[in-house]
């Protein structure tokens, strides 16, 4: 853990995922104040959008923060010069090759971590030079590894592949799925789908109020042709499943998958035909909190869960 607190230069080793329609500065800004570290997500965001999250959470925390970038973002050049520009100083990489933004980041005194969904992508961002990587399993919500490799696996996995520290994503959302991780060889966990549930989250109500009421088996992951990505099952959904059984081409995927759906769904709140991201986890998420009350139940469950386990008796 200390690696990690240490690397950020935080309270705790809990990272607030940089979720498209979801982590705008405020809860950004929230989970930093509250000992984690919050992290702004460009994948939404055009440009001069992305500036003004950053100037907002600057004014909001005195706290790190981070953004994250998706590296097949259409104006990633704009957005990593944005970043450097606003001297933020921890950017979280996914969805492309880290060896080509890496080395100019790290120029900077930028420290850098790839989300990858597999250890030989673990290995290829160390490589480059990373700083940590996101092992993320297939139980995650959003854009996920065609592998589907489950946390429990991929953790244990990443750690013997890499010397870095492992931060493991995908199916936390409790303290004592913190420390699940943490016995598998993670140093700090990123969270999702609990902070999707949050006050200070930009989903649309509707969205979080899905997420509250999902039940075992509400998600699954889809369209692996293109890039796959959890969702929660609706309309959408439906017509993606039909298409798949019947062996559509991903041209076909993509074409009812159209633009803006994304936003349609998490963030204007059309739980019928928009996309909707969300983990596994969401199974065991109840209610809608601020994400400073999420970051100190996960905290304080975890510290328990700890002290159960050591009390426990084992035989000989």
């Amino acid at each position: 853990m200390k690696r990690v607190t240490g690397l950020f230069n935080i309270q705790y080793p809990i990272i607030q995922a940089g979720m498209v329609w979801v982590s705008g500065w405020r809860l950004a800004s929230a989970v930093s104040n509250a000992g984690g570290l919050g992290l702004i997500g460009a994948g939404s965001m055009h440009p001069d959008n992305f500036r003004a999250h950053i100037l907002l959470c600057k004014a909001a925390t005195s706290k790190p923060f981070g953004v994250n970038i998706p590296l097949m973002y259409p104006q990633v050049d704009a957005l990593i010069q944005i970043v450097i520009e606003e001297g933020v100083k921890i950017v979280f990489t996914s969805a492309g090759n880290p060896r080509t933004w890496t080395g100019k980041l790290k120029e900077q005194g930028i420290t850098v971590v790839h989300v990858v969904s597999s250890a030989l992508f673990a290995e290829k961002a160390a490589a480059a030079g990373c700083d940590a990587v996101v092992a993320e399993g297939f139980e995650a919500g959003g854009h996920n590894g065609r592998e589907e490799t489950t946390s429990f696996v991929l953790i244990p996995l990443i750690k013997s592949a890499v010397e870095i520290p492992v931060i493991a994503a995908g199916g936390i959302a409790t303290g004592k799925q913190i420390l699940a991780a943490m016995v598998l060889g993670a140093e700090g966990v990123q969270i999702g789908s609990r902070f999707v549930a949050s006050d200070e989250a930009s989903a649309h109500m509707h969205f979080k109020q899905a997420v509250v009421h999902a039940k075992e088996g509400d998600t699954k992951l889809m369209m692996k042709q293109l890039v796959p990505v959890r969702l929660l099952k609706n309309a959408f959904f439906n017509m993606i499943d039909d298409a798949e059984k019947r062996g559509a081409s991903a041209e076909e995927i993509a074409q009812i998958l159209g633009k803006g759906r994304a936003k349609r769904g998490m963030f204007e709140g059309n739980m019928l035909d928009g996309e909707l991201e969300i983990g596994q986890v969401s199974a065991l998420i109840n209610d809608i909190l601020p994400a400073s009350v999420i970051v100190n139940q996960l905290w304080e469950e975890f510290k328990a869960s700890v002290n159960e386990t050591l009390s426990l008796s084992i035989g000989s």
